[in-house]
């Protein structure tokens, strides 16, 4: 079937691209010259964390990382953006545009909106939005919003054939095929929640910060957690993509292997497979779509 989709911390746009071996950022700039310059707010909610930019034209300008909480009011998640973002952007927004995985939250935003921004366009990616790239699976409208964005960011500004892992609350991968389309991918457990899950299982096992130990050969409990957090999920990641990449039925070196969301270098420096980091490529297939909405 082919359908088209539906704490606080200050966060540095940027992408980054792997040269000899080593990931390193660079700028994120617009991709398009002649872009008009369109003031755009994109807001990405996740079951942990709210992400959400300031684009100008096709530039992010802007970035902030929220806590999710199911429980905010409209008023609260006003005080959010007002709080956080200047009021001379806020008053010149042209439009906003909303994915998000949490149903109680779209609601509180959704009247956030129309009572803080009325007047300002505005897009909820869903069942009936345009989002420029087909949708190959047995449902498309079971496909999360999040995941259509992350396709149509990386179509646009890598290319197919490419695979996208993000790395949040759950890893996911998202396979977009050399004709630009979105053919399907995986979900496996997210590094913060296995470490959750193993802590809550394992009551001697005590909480450490992610970091590189010096050993995978481990001497002592707290780096035999690191070695396997870090050394596992990179494993993880390189295996699926393998196997997906041959499933493509393509080069591994014709296929640009993107990272995205709240990334722990430590474990992404770590995958032979990830050629590119895009740490809001969710927000850049927001304004996609966004655009694919206009009259």
């Amino acid at each position: 079937m082919v359908a088209e989709s539906p704490g606080l911390a200050r966060d540095v746009p940027g992408s980054a691209t792997r040269h000899n071996g080593a990931v390193s950022t660079v700028a994120t700039s617009s991709n398009n010259a002649g872009d008009s310059r369109t003031t755009l707010l994109c807001i990405d909610v996740r079951n942990q964390r709210t992400t959400f930019g300031i684009f100008d034209g096709a530039d992010l300008a802007d970035t902030w990382r929220v806590s999710t909480d199911a429980r905010r009011t409209p008023d609260e998640w006003a005080l959010v953006f007002s709080g956080l973002i200047d009021p001379d952007d806020l008053g010149a927004l042209d439009g906003i545009c909303v994915s998000s995985t949490v149903p109680a939250v779209l609601h509180s935003l959704r009247s956030m909106l129309a009572a803080t921004f009325d007047g300002v366009d505005s897009v909820v990616v869903g069942p009936g939005v345009k989002s420029g790239i087909p949708v190959l699976m047995d449902n498309p409208r079971e496909v999360g919003t999040d995941r259509v964005a992350n396709a149509a960011g990386a179509a646009a500004r890598v290319g197919g054939p490419c695979i996208v892992v993000d790395f949040e609350t759950a890893t996911t991968f998202d396979v977009v095929d050399g004709e630009g389309r979105y053919v399907g991918g995986a979900i496996a457990p997210g590094v913060e929640t296995s470490l959750d899950a193993l802590r809550q299982r394992a009551v001697q096992l005590r909480q450490v910060e992610l970091e590189v130990p010096r050993t995978v050969i481990a001497k002592n409990t707290t780096e035999a957690l690191q070695a396997g957090t870090l050394y596992g999920f990179a494993g993880l990641v390189d295996r699926i993509v393998d196997e997906m990449i041959v499933q493509l039925g393509v080069d591994a070196a014709d296929c640009t292997v993107v990272a995205t969301g709240v990334l722990d270098l430590s474990v992404v420096q770590r995958c032979r497979t990830v050629s590119r980091t895009e740490p809001y490529l969710t927000l850049h297939g927001l304004r996609l779509i966004f655009e694919r909405n206009q009259p």
